[in-house]
């Protein structure tokens, strides 16, 4: 696999405990808990994680500033909102803690639907929101890399405008990137002309090759004027020493899922999106797609990257994952519950298999 490819682990950040099949405990979003997670994906190799938002969670971009504050190469993959943050505002926080942490800040902008009106926020339509979302990514692109930035949008406006501090170039990284998800035709507009990473969720091969083809092509067809597209994977990775005890521990978690009715599985309550409903639409074709592409998961309430998982011996994962490689991926954001126990596990077992 390419040394280009990177791999990022998932912190939750939530107040009730018990995310996903985490064990309960009291401590469970105290910063010595989550700085234990953060140092351990440092010594076992991991670039960093992914740090999910959403009204009802602890701010994420307060975790990320403290976890950085903690570690000395964790890169915390931060997912924001445009309406919950303005642009310049964001453009500013993200280029201290970049400048505070030396280079480490990577944002995950999110457009889906939240509990909007609890923050003081509002939106129209699909094309209002993704419309916004445009303009905020280039507009905080703008002020991150450009001084005396003046722009006025249908949903922003900015005079003049100069982030201190300024970020500075660092090899090919001129800003933090900017990662993107979402699937609908709206969201796919977006990403193509504005993201610097599309993330897709755990879908089959084909489905993933599908959506990489059409990114690219839509990408031409708009006048991208960045750098090309790159792609990334969220998904659920549940490596065990065999393949038979990979799949003994899967089936006995989603016999569990299927008696609390998937309780705890889901990061908070929001209409189902368009990526969300492919997923779960794949339960339809089998139980298992591809080689070891479980969806069971979907069908007893597991959301988002909980829906599918991939199962087996690290020798399975590792062979999964590099031809998703070989489709385009280059950006992997993996989990699995415990989570501080599969940092160390799959750190030992998965990783070294994807470096060769």
């Amino acid at each position: 696999m390419s040394t280009a490819s990177e791999f990022l682990w998932y912190i939750p950040n939530q107040v009730v405990a018990g995310h996903r099949g985490e064990p309960v405990a009291a401590d469970h979003n105290s910063l010595d808990t989550l700085t234990s997670h953060a140092q351990a994906l440092e010594r076992h190799g991991w670039k960093g994680a992914l740090i999910g938002t959403g009204w009802g969670r602890p701010d994420t971009f307060t975790v990320a500033t403290a976890l950085a504050a903690r570690t000395t190469t964790f890169e915390p993959l931060i997912a924001i909102r445009p309406g919950y943050w303005r642009p310049a505002h964001f453009a500013s926080s993200a280029a201290t803690l970049d400048h505070l942490s030396g280079g480490r800040v990577r944002v995950n902008i999110v457009s889906g639907l939240d509990d909007l009106a609890a923050y003081g926020d509002s939106e129209g339509d699909q094309a209002h929101r993704y419309g916004r979302t445009r303009e905020f990514m280039r507009l905080v692109r703008r002020l991150w890399t450009e001084e005396e930035v003046t722009f006025a949008g249908e949903h922003f406006q900015v005079a003049k405008s100069t982030v201190l501090p300024r970020i500075p170039v660092r090899g090919e990284r001129r800003h933090p990137r900017l990662y993107f998800g979402g699937a609908s035709d709206a969201a796919e507009r977006v990403s193509a002309t504005e993201a610097d990473v599309q993330l897709f969720w755990g879908e089959p091969l084909e489905g993933v090759k599908g959506r990489i083809d059409r990114l690219r092509a839509l990408s031409r067809d708009l006048d991208r004027d960045l750098p090309p597209l790159q792609f990334g994977l969220r998904i659920t990775t549940l490596v065990r020493d065999t393949t038979e005890q990979a799949w003994s521990d899967a089936e006995a978690k989603v016999a569990e899922m299927a008696k609390t009715h998937g309780a705890g599985w889901h990061d908070h309550r929001r209409a189902v999106a368009v990526g969300q409903q492919r997923l779960l639409d794949l339960a339809a074709r089998g139980d298992v797609l591809d080689d070891n592409l479980y969806t069971a998961p979907g069908r007893f309430g597991g959301g988002g990257a909980g829906t599918t998982w991939l199962v087996g011996s690290a020798e399975d994962v590792a062979r999964s994952l590099r031809k998703y490689r070989d489709l385009g991926i280059t950006h992997f954001v993996l989990s699995d519950t415990p989570y501080l126990r599969e940092i160390e596990r799959q750190g030992r077992q998965l990783l070294p298999l994807l470096r060769d």
